[in-house]
């Protein structure tokens, strides 16, 4: 399998390198694109990837889609929102499978997609990207060829929720409140003051407090699990560290709830999910328990004094909540098991 990458120079797309470097399947990588690093050596630009596949004879291209398109079977797109609904026909065209981990595939509604990012340029192409969350769409994934690797906030949340509503536990005529704050690699490798080390350290912020361009993509599946139109109100916030998503959603159930059963419904929901870890009652999970991994580990709690049900998500927003989620999807195309190359441990400390 001859892989490509286009984007390869953000923190998704080294992700992406990291993990394809020791996958059982060996996939070849033989193009890698980025504009600003154009020419240079693969490891020039990331000498910790020396010596591993054959890294040491890459060099970043220009992404010319048309004459790239034939040189891989399958291409992962870590390209800026808005770049891959330009580039995915040609590829498509040319025969090859996509994972996008883009926005630009993620809305089925063309008229949504506009009006939280931009005019679509390949709208008929929407109905047939396949949401990439594997615990929810597998068999859709398998056959797929475009995949749209979900954001890293709408995956620890729909998560977090899945079983809840798949089961009607939720008392539809309350609102469902998502806390989630990410590290800083969340919001990508380019240098932003805001972003910038003496800016992060010793703080915490809530950011983009309303109207979240993720708010649609979490609503959209949230209400296909419920059946009927749902609303979040989801504020993100910026936590100073460099990688890791921790979420805390509130949901009013229907009715009272027995705690171990609820976990019992959590844990037979998610019984052929590799990546999904059910905690014992009262574990308060914590971001460095799944530091470059692609489990997502999931606790829940029931506040009697305010009637909600609390269930804390932690992810790596880059692996769970980019590459490696894209890693699983890749596996799911090609046939493989959906865990091939990730079964990883934690990076602690």
């Amino acid at each position: 399998m001859n892989v490509g990458i286009i984007g390869a120079t953000g923190y998704t797309g080294l992700e992406l390198l990291r993990l394809l470097a020791q996958h059982p399947a060996a996939p070849r990588v033989t193009v890698i694109t980025s504009r600003q690093e154009r020419d240079r050596p693969l490891t020039a630009v990331f000498p910790a990837l020396s010596g591993l596949a054959n890294y040491d004879q890459l060099k970043f291209e220009a992404p010319q889609t048309a004459e790239l398109a034939g040189r891989a079977d399958f291409f992962f797109l870590a390209a800026p929102h808005g770049a891959a609904m330009d580039l995915a026909p040609p590829i498509l065209a040319a025969g090859g499978r996509i994972v996008d981990l883009s926005a630009d595939f993620r809305l089925r509604d063309a008229e949504v997609f506009n009006q939280w990012y931009l005019p679509h340029s390949a709208p008929g192409l929407l109905s047939e990207a396949v949401y990439g969350l594997p615990e929810l769409y597998a068999p859709q994934i398998r056959p797929a060829r475009l995949v749209a690797n979900p954001g890293c906030y709408p995956t620890s949340i729909i998560l977090a929720l899945a079983p809840f509503l798949k089961n009607g536990f939720l008392d539809a005529s309350q609102p469902i409140i998502a806390d989630a704050c990410s590290g800083v690699s969340g919001a990508g490798r380019g240098a932003l003051a805001g972003n910038s080390f003496c800016e992060v350290q010793d703080s915490f912020k809530a950011y983009k407090v309303v109207g979240h361009r993720h708010s649609p993509e979490i609503e959209q599946e949230l209400s296909a699990l419920q059946g009927r139109d749902l609303r979040v109100a989801f504020t993100p916030h910026l936590l100073p560290m460099n990688r890791g998503i921790l979420a805390t959603i509130y949901a009013a159930p229907q009715n009272d709830v027995n705690l171990e059963g609820l976990r019992e419904v959590y844990l037979d929901f998610y019984r052929h999910s590799p990546f999904v870890r059910v905690r014992p009652s009262g574990f308060e999970p914590q971001t460095s328990e799944v530091r470059g991994t692609n489990f997502c580990d999931l606790s829940l709690f029931f506040d009697r004094r305010s009637g909600l049900v609390k269930i804390i998500s932690a992810i790596d927003n880059l692996c769970r909540g980019a590459s490696g989620q894209a890693v699983a999807n890749f596996n799911l195309m090609c046939g493989r098991p959906e865990s091939d190359g990730l079964m990883l441990a934690a990076l602690r400390p």
